[in-house]
């Protein structure tokens, strides 16, 4: 390499560069959940750092101004991300990042596969009757500052409940409802939708499950009032599900959840 390591300013200058590139790929990891994101955050300034130690001035400068460009066209791409974190911040309650992150409170014993099929109940006789429905499961990340929007409920999940709520005609029944454990905790939440354009024909819900799912680790549950349709967001996608499915891909949904408190 040509880079002469032995000149106090050169290792001072170095050094510089490495503290700045860490620092803007915690900011980076902390934005923004999606892979993409961070692969290219990584390989610009793998690729800066290298064209810098052979002494390669303009294609330095090609490079930084892409990185600058990428993570600036990330953050607008995925604007709640970067909301959401920032409110926390104003708000005191910065997040962690993912490599210190732990469960947002300790997990209360529950019988998950019974709740599980009360859930299927719910979804399946709304799905044939067409009563839209979102409902959003709590995982690591908290949602106590997102309902504060909605109704408190605190009461047991029950597919009776859950059909109630959104009744078309309830004063519950636009907005979202959200499960922490065992227990409905709020109703009629309202999030922020995507900004993302999408391809094909999403409604109002559908929006807001994939905004939430942006913004958190969250498993949100969508029947479709015009066509009974059932989907499932995480991390930022929308997996439509037939009623003969949803019971295994809502219980792999969850338990993949579950499992990983990193954000990816």
């Amino acid at each position: 390499m040509h880079y002469d390591f032995t000149n106090p300013s050169n290792l001072i200058q170095f050094l510089l560069i490495v503290v700045l590139f860490a620092l803007i790929a915690v900011i980076v990891f902390y934005l923004f959940k999606r892979l993409a994101a961070r692969i290219y955050t990584l390989v610009c300034e793998v690729t800066f750092i290298v064209l810098w130690l052979f002494d390669l001035t303009a294609p330095c400068i090609i490079v930084a101004f892409a990185l600058a460009v990428g993570v600036i066209l990330f953050f607008f791409a995925n604007p709640n991300e970067g909301k959401s974190m920032l409110a926390n911040y104003m708000k005191g309650q910065a997040p962690k990042p993912s490599f210190m992150r732990g469960k947002a409170r300790p997990e209360s014993l529950f019988d998950r596969d019974a709740m599980y099929k009360k859930i299927e109940t719910a979804v399946i006789t709304m799905s044939k009757q067409k009563v839209g429905a979102i409902i959003s499961f709590e995982m690591h990340d908290s949602l106590s500052e997102v309902m504060k929007s909605g109704t408190p409920i605190d009461a047991p999940v029950s597919a009776e409940l859950l059909q109630t709520i959104f009744y078309p005609g309830t004063r519950l029944h636009d907005g979202a409802v959200i499960v922490r454990n065992d227990k409905i905790v709020a109703a009629s939440v309202y999030y922020t939708p995507t900004t993302r354009p999408l391809t094909g024909k999403y409604g109002s819900r559908h929006r807001a499950a994939i905004g939430i799912s942006e913004a958190c680790d969250a498993v949100t549950v969508v029947v479709s009032e015009e066509t009974g349709r059932i989907s499932i967001a995480y991390k930022g996608e929308l997996e439509t599900v037939g009623p003969d499915m949803f019971a295994s891909r809502f219980a792999d949904y969850m338990s993949q959840a579950l499992k990983s408190p990193t954000a990816e």
